[in-house]
């Protein structure tokens, strides 16, 4: 019987499975975010996700192993995300990289981690080119693709405001143009008047967008379609009323958060429209909600200074999750590989932050993030979420 026991142990060592970042105690997994500079009020993200793995090692870790996160500042730059990210990989050897962000700094290293196998999961970024998994299966986002969200909310003008005289407002870079061209094919499509009018870039280094919004409000516009992000969106909306404009005001879903509008002013913030698939962690409707005090919950006890209505912070709890989710389904078979394939299988699984009936849509060979959403009104204190969700 002994004899017996004493062969089994080999082969059940056998069965775990690890590559550098992994081992029977550890799991090592990185990021890297603007923990300074334009970009700075996303490195909350980072901080979020160090409180998040230290409550789960605190509980016993992921299957019996402690996750060591380390969150790096890029800056929002691509050079500082390219310096980063090779520290994680090659100096540090994490297992996988997960909830980076920014469509520019993670291009920057979108090949690199490729190349060397490294899974780079749950970006922060919806940019279409994530959606490659032939050519570069490491790489999947973890936000609505820009182009869904896009002609979503194009096809709301279409049917609300046929007639529509746009102008655009966009971050100049991959970002900004990933909205840009899909939104205005649609129009295009349509084949009625709704038509773009006026177009304005911003480089996300300008201190203000004051000189685009004066003249775009003299374009004759009656919808406003705002693609930015940070200060940068808070200064548009604030600009809008501070001009008379009153235009249809459509935001970029990753720019409706509660600190983002509060900075721009309530008041100003009324009428926007934008797409909706995350819990408006602000409001009293979700304050019961299990996710929503959860993330309460670790809130008080690691992140005292995050205010609790966040909802940057909160996403980032419920990328955590996800990425704690993509681990436990792994098992004693830590690979990049399985990392990856774990990830690429998430598909139905929702996160404590996704409104009811939003999910990660994931297959292997479609890295679509997420299909369903819904479309929502700011009436100056809340979001009012459409009834229905709309999937494309």
């Amino acid at each position: 019987m002994v004899g017996a026991v004493l062969l089994a142990a080999p082969a059940m060592a056998a069965d775990k499975k690890y590559d550098p970042g992994a081992s029977d105690t550890e799991i090592k997994i990185g990021q890297t975010v603007p923990h300074s500079g334009p970009g700075s009020l996303y490195g909350v993200l980072g901080r979020v996700g160090e409180a998040y793995f230290q409550m789960l090692n605190e509980k016993g870790g992921i299957n019996g192993r402690k996750v060591k996160f380390i969150t790096l500042d890029d800056s929002y730059s691509a050079p500082k995300a390219v310096e980063a990210t090779r520290r994680l990989v090659e100096q540090e050897e994490v297992l996988a990289l997960y909830g980076s962000l920014g469509t520019a700094p993670q291009t920057a290293v979108h090949k690199y981690l490729n190349n060397k196998k490294v899974p780079q999961l749950l970006l922060n970024t919806g940019a279409s080119k994530w959606n490659d998994p032939k050519n570069f299966k490491w790489t999947m986002a973890g936000l609505p693709l820009y182009p869904t969200e896009a002609r979503i909310l194009a096809k709301y003008v279409v049917a609300n405001k046929p007639d529509a005289k746009v102008a655009i407002l966009y971050q100049n870079d991959d970002f900004g143009r990933d909205f840009l061209g899909p939104f205005k094919k649609v129009l295009e499509e349509a084949g009625g008047k709704a038509k773009v009018v006026a177009e304005a870039s911003y480089d996300l280094t300008e201190p203000t967008i004051d000189s685009q919004m004066i003249n775009l409000s003299k374009s004759g516009a009656d919808v406003f379609y705002n693609i930015t992000t940070g200060k940068a969106t808070s200064q548009s909306i604030r600009k809008v009323a501070e001009l008379g404009w009153k235009p249809l005001q459509l935001l970029s879903a990753g720019s409706t958060g509660r600190s983002i509008l509060e900075a721009a002013g309530l008041e100003n913030a009324k009428g926007i429209v934008a797409i909706a698939y995350t819990k408006d962690i602000g409001s009293a409707k979700w304050a019961n909600d299990p996710g929503v005090m959860a993330f309460e919950e670790l809130r008080k006890k690691y992140l005292p200074n995050v205010t609790a209505d966040n909802s940057i912070a909160f996403s980032g709890y419920g990328q955590a999750a996800a990425m704690a989710e993509i681990l436990r389904r792994c098992g004693d078979e830590l690979t990049h590989e399985n990392v990856l394939k774990q990830a690429s299988m998430l598909g139905g699984f929702s996160t404590p932050h996704m409104l009811p009936g939003v999910s990660y849509s994931y297959t292997p060979t479609d890295y679509t993030s997420i299909k369903t959403l819904y479309t929502m009104q700011f009436n100056g204190k809340d979001w009012d979420v459409s009834d229905k969700p709309v999937t494309e």
